[in-house]
């Protein structure tokens, strides 16, 4: 058998290399752009998650402790420094510590007791992400209301 080259082949091996090289590199930047996107957005469900965590921990030291008044405008309200001989202090500034932890920049909070239902509270804690928006300043909210204790038994 001989194996001659037609001379209209010469050439086209580089071109396909060149091609096949092409198409390889944007795989690779397609990869690279999904894998940002993973770490974002991976980003942004761990401070939503967070910020979950952080609401029911002061919920359930509000259940805790149901007769004081956690009501609370802003983490600015919240006294600068721990007590740990009145727990509604030190419950305040752990609240306060762990959004700062959270968002140092923008991180507040909020603690809503009902006026009529004493017993009802809503808790906010709003956080930035910006990173996952690709904005200057995009505000999440986490809210969550509950009961926070069985009303008193009303005898007659």
């Amino acid at each position: 058998m001989n194996a001659r080259i037609d001379p209209r082949q010469q050439g086209t091996t580089l071109i396909e290399v060149l091609v096949a090289l092409l198409v390889l590199a944007i795989g690779l930047l397609g990869a690279a752009a999904l894998q940002l996107n993973a770490l974002k957005y991976t980003d942004s469900s761990r401070l939503s998650s967070q910020a979950s965590f952080i609401a029911y921990d002061m919920m359930d030291r509000i259940r805790a402790n149901p007769d004081a008044d956690y009501s609370l405008t802003s983490l600015a309200a919240v006294p600068s420094g721990p007590n740990l001989n009145v727990p509604r202090t030190q419950d305040l500034y752990d609240f306060k510590t762990n959004i700062r932890t959270l968002d140092p920049v923008t991180g507040d909070g909020t603690i809503a007791v009902d006026p009529v239902n004493k017993r009802l509270v809503t808790i906010t804690v709003i956080w930035s992400d910006a990173r996952a928006a690709n904005t200057a300043t995009f505000l999440q909210t986490f809210k969550v209301t509950s009961r926070v204790a069985i009303d008193p038994k009303v005898t007659q």
